[in-house]
């Protein structure tokens, strides 16, 4: 196992955890205590995590992996979520993207849909969407397809998911349109609505849902039932929330019963 395996499987264990032991984090991993000792010390080093006398703990509340360690997390289920979103996009409407690993994905099959729509080809076409995004990665992504026409916030860019947030962020999308915002949250309650781990990136996915004519939200199974920090919105403000098929029964059916079209893949 690389370091950079051993990494993201600490992080990985780390969230779902809240703490690690040394012995039982190296048998798990099939590793010595002195490696794992290493990684969480160089980890810490980074303000990935907490040491502590024999192991670590994950930082605050409801801890926060970067994007490059949870990319591989549930990718199939984010990959299936991602193609049903696509679905509930027209031609040639905006589309509002804000980041994480779900939205990244739908990106992609945004991408891959233009490969395969009518204006595939060489020639210079008109764009097949126009995309508003606050995600450097998404933008990336997305620059060299020409049948999508990118628009990408100012503002500042946070190192964890690659968001631009801020004022310049902000006074971007106050000045646009949107057909329909999709969201990727890190938390979804019944109560309490849509919430993100950082205040920042709450305040511009907020925007997006406030801009937009509908608002799909795509979340896999683990999102729902969760909390994070910060308030994103209410579920009022949100028309569809597609995730998978190990989605508890009783969430999706409260869910609907708010009125709330829950569609699982």
């Amino acid at each position: 196992m690389s370091k950079h395996q051993r990494w993201s499987r600490l992080l990985e264990l780390l969230a779902a955890k809240g703490r690690l032991e040394v012995d039982e984090t190296a048998a798990e991993l099939r590793v010595s205590p002195a490696t794992v000792r290493r990684d969480l010390d160089e980890l810490a080093e980074q303000q990935m995590l907490v040491r502590t006398r024999g192991g670590a703990v994950a930082h605050g509340v409801s801890y926060e992996l970067p994007l490059r360690y949870k990319s591989s997390r549930r990718a199939t289920e984010k990959q299936r979520i991602a193609a049903a979103a696509v679905e509930l996009i027209g031609e040639g409407e905006v589309v509002g993207l804000n980041g994480g690993t779900t939205t990244t994905e739908v990106a992609r099959a945004l991408a891959l849909r233009t490969a395969g729509g009518r204006h595939g080809g060489t020639e210079a076409t008109a764009p097949m969407y126009t995309v508003v995004t606050n995600a450097l990665n998404i933008a990336g992504e997305l620059a060299v397809r020409p049948q999508i026409k990118i628009v990408a916030t100012g503002g500042v860019a946070r190192p964890q998911t690659y968001e631009l947030v801020g004022p310049l962020a902000a006074g971007v999308l106050k000045e646009v349109v949107l057909d329909v915002a999709v969201l990727g949250v890190d938390g979804l309650d019944p109560e309490l609505g849509l919430m993100t781990h950082q205040e920042e990136e709450a305040s511009i996915s907020r925007l997006f849902a406030e801009r937009a004519q509908r608002v799909v939200v795509v979340a896999d199974a683990s999102k729902l039932g969760r909390r994070a920090f910060a308030r994103i919105c209410g579920l009022d403000r949100v028309d569809i929330i597609v995730t998978d098929s190990t989605a508890p029964a009783d969430t999706v059916a409260r869910l609907g019963d708010l009125g709330i079209r829950v569609l699982t893949v």
